[in-house]
C-alpha cells in the first residue's frame, strides 16, 4: 500500500478587529443615542426647572403681606432679571435697564404689555404713590412670561434676546 501524501495541519487566519461585528455597532448606535437622549432629557429639565422654582417664588411673593407694595414690585423684577439671566446668555439680558428692559420682556408675546401695559409698574413704580399699581394684573402678566419662555434654550437664544447696543440719545 502506497502512502497517502497527507500534510500537517493548517491554522485558520487570525480573526481581525476590524471590520467589527454588526453587533458592536448596535451596541456603538445605542450608546450614541443614549448619550443624546440624556443631554436633551437634562437640558429639558434645567429649563423646566428654572420655570417650576420662578412660578413657585412668585406665588411666595404674591402671598407675603409683610411686604409693602414698592418692596414686592422690587423683588419682582429681580426675580425676572434672574430669570431673564438664568434662561438667556448674560451679554443679551445684564445691560438692560428701562425701556429696553420692558422691550425686552415684551418679546415673547409679540404685543407690548410691559412697556406699554401693566407691566410698566416695574419701571415707574418707585415714583408713584403706594397702592397704586395692579399688582394682581402685574403677577398674572409676569405668571403668563414665565410659561411664555422657550423651552429649547440653545435654539432660541439668539433670536428672543435683544442686544441694547449703546444708551439711547
Amino acid at each position: 500500500m502506497d502512502a497517502l501524501p497527507l500534510r500537517d495541519i493548517h491554522l485558520p487566519e487570525p480573526i481581525s478587529w476590524w471590520p467589527p461585528a454588526i453587533g458592536w455597532w448596535i451596541v456603538a448606535a445605542i450608546a450614541i443615542l443614549s448619550i443624546a437622549t440624556a443631554t436633551w432629557l437634562i437640558r429639558r429639565w434645567r429649563q423646566a426647572t428654572v420655570t417650576k422654582l420662578a412660578l413657585r417664588e412668585l406665588d411666595r411673593l404674591e402671598k407675603d403681606s409683610s411686604l409693602g407694595m414698592t418692596e414686592k414690585l422690587r423683588r419682582l423684577s429681580v426675580l425676572l432679571r434672574r430669570v431673564g439671566l438664568s434662561t438667556f446668555p448674560r451679554e443679551d439680558v445684564a445691560g438692560l435697564t428701562g425701556e429696553a428692559w420692558l422691550e425686552w420682556l415684551d418679546r415673547p408675546f409679540g404685543v407690548p404689555r410691559f412697556s406699554r401695559g401693566v407691566g410698566r409698574a416695574l419701571l415707574d413704580a418707585p415714583y408713584r404713590p403706594i397702592g397704586e399699581a395692579d399688582f394682581d394684573g402685574l403677577i398674572a402678566l409676569c405668571r403668563d412670561w414665565l410659561k411664555a419662555l422657550p423651552r429649547t434654550v440653545v435654539t432660541a437664544q439668539k433670536s428672543a434676546a435683544p442686544r441694547q447696543t449703546g444708551s439711547p440719545s
